[in-house]
């Protein structure tokens, strides 16, 4: 089965990669972006029976930092 887990940076949490880009964006010329947050997507592939409190674990335990991010886990087949 596949799994996708959306990664990102929960609201308060300073984001100097975002700012980054914003600004960047601003400096190209782009106008009508008022805030850029950068996240992560974790891909994976795991067995058909793996259940829903593994895949949070997964998550809980290594691919977020539960502090300062939020997650989500989508089932793609």
């Amino acid at each position: 089965m596949k799994i996708r887990v959306l990664v990102s940076l929960k609201p308060g949490v300073l984001d100097p990669q975002g700012r980054a880009v914003h600004h960047a964006l601003e400096g190209l010329g782009f106008q009508g972006v008022d805030d850029v947050r950068i996240g992560r997507t974790v891909e994976l592939d795991v067995a058909d029976d793996t259940s829903d409190e593994a895949l949070t674990d997964m998550c809980e335990k290594l691919l977020a930092n539960t502090v300062i991010e939020n997650y989500k886990i989508e089932k793609l087949g």
